[in-house]
C-alpha cells in the first residue's frame, strides 16, 4: 500500500506520519517512511539545492529538480518496497508538484502532467491525507516556540518558504482543487484539530477502506 501525506509546511504531516508509523508497526505491518524531496543519496543532494535559501532557481528548473529527485526515489526505493509487500508512507508526492509548481508557480498543467507521469513511473497513492491549514496559521506554528516575530523572515525560512504568503495562498487553493477533483483518493483533514483527533480519523479511514 502507498499512502501519501500532503499540505503546506506546518500542517502537521510529519507528526501524523510518525503516529501512523507507530500504530501500523504495533499491528505488525512493515512500514517504510520517506520524504520528498529526498530518500536517496542523490535525492538528498537535490533537496539541499532546492531548499537552500541562497539559491535562485527558475520555476521550470525547480520543477525538473523536484522531478529528478522523485524519479530516483521511486525507482530506487519505493517500487522495490511495494514489490516486497511493504506499506510505504510518503511525506509529499506528485500532488505537491501540482499545488506548488502548478498553482503556485503557474507552470502549465499539461507540462506538469507529462513530467509527473515520467518521474512517478505511473505510480499513484492508494490514499492521500491532506492536512489543510491557512498559510498565516502555518507561520504562527513555525515561530510559536521562538522569539522571532510572527512573519516571513528571510533568515529563518528556506527557499520555498521565502516565496511569500500570496504564493502559499495559491498553493493551498491548489490543494483544495486537487482534493475536490480526486475525492476518491484525497481525504481532507482540518489541521487545526488535535493530534489525537486527526490520528484517530486517519486510522478509522484506513480500516474502513482497506481493513487495516
Amino acid at each position: 500500500m502507498l499512502i501519501s501525506f500532503e499540505g503546506i509546511d506546518g500542517a502537521g504531516k510529519s507528526t501524523q506520519i510518525q503516529e501512523l508509523l507507530h500504530a501500523l508497526n504495533a499491528r505488525g505491518v512493515e512500514v517504510l517512511t520517506l520524504r520528498e524531496p529526498g530518500g536517496t543519496a542523490v535525492a538528498e543532494k537535490i533537496r539541499q539545492i532546492l531548499l537552500e535559501s541562497s539559491h535562485e532557481i527558475s520555476p521550470i528548473g525547480e520543477l525538473l529538480l523536484f522531478s529528478a529527485s522523485r524519479a530516483e526515489l521511486i525507482q530506487e526505493v519505493v517500487m522495490p518496497a511495494l514489490a516486497s509487500g511493504k506499506t510505504v508512507i510518503l511525506d509529499r508526492f506528485f500532488d505537491s508538484t501540482t499545488a506548488y509548481q502548478g498553482y503556485g508557480r503557474g507552470i502549465d498543467m499539461e507540462v506538469l502532467r507529462s513530467i509527473i507521469a515520467i518521474s512517478t513511473c505511473g505510480i499513484t497513492p492508494d490514499i492521500t491525507f491532506y492536512l489543510d491549514l491557512e498559510p498565516e496559521e502555518a507561520m504562527k506554528r513555525k515561530f510559536s516556540k521562538t522569539s522571532i516575530p510572527l512573519a516571513f523572515q528571510d533568515d529563518e525560512l528556506d527557499r520555498m518558504e521565502r516565496s511569500g504568503i500570496e504564493f502559499y495562498r495559491k498553493v493551498r487553493q491548489g490543494y483544495l482543487d486537487i482534493a475536490r477533483i480526486n475525492s476518491q483518493r484525497f481525504v481532507w483533514i482540518n489541521a487545526l484539530d488535535s493530534i489525537a483527533v486527526i490520528h484517530n480519523r486517519i486510522l478509522a479511514l484506513l480500516k474502513e477502506r482497506f481493513g487495516s
